[in-house]
């Protein structure tokens, strides 16, 4: 008969650790079910986060068009632009070169009116040297004829400027 409590308590062991086993995998997969709910939560939190981004793309991609061609036309300008300040550039060239010849044609012409001027001046002076000698040389001759004039001739004295000579 003492093979009975023997027998008695290892059927209680093995039922409590039977009971135990079923306990634990029991725990175990309502933590798993537990995880498994708060991962697909997650999930349909994300999924609606990509839905929501997907929408917001979308929309950009909507708003994107008129952007776009307001670039390429924004390009476009900036184009034209760059062959405007390239025209421009040539241009300003063109009238730099323009400006230095008109420069050295006004100073070669400003040179040469300098000379004019300056002979002017010398044949002005000689001119008027030749017209004084003149004067003087037709001075000298009326005073010559002045010797010679009859001085009772009122004619004669008016023009040698002699006075007056009582009658």
């Amino acid at each position: 008969m003492k093979s009975a409590p023997v027998v008695g308590f290892l059927s209680v062991s093995v039922m409590l650790l039977a009971i135990f086993q079923a306990v634990r995998q029991e725990v175990s997969l309502r933590s798993l079910k537990t995880r498994m709910a708060e991962g697909s939560l997650e999930v349909k939190r994300r999924e609606e986060a990509i839905v929501q981004l997907k929408a917001k793309v979308e929309g950009l991609n909507k708003e994107l068009p008129p952007f776009n061609t307001k670039k390429s036309e924004l390009l476009r300008k900036k184009g034209d632009f760059s062959k405007s300040m390239g025209e421009s550039d040539k241009n300003l060239e063109t009238c730099k070169t323009e400006k230095t010849e008109t420069e050295k044609k006004k100073s070669s012409q400003t040179e040469a009116i300098a000379k004019l001027k300056a002979d002017h001046e010398e044949a002005k002076k000689k001119a008027q040297e030749e017209i004084q000698g003149l004067k003087q040389q037709i001075l000298d001759r009326d005073k010559a004829i002045c010797t010679f004039v009859n001085a009772t001739n009122e004619e004669g004295r008016k023009l040698c400027g002699l006075a007056e000579t009582p009658k």
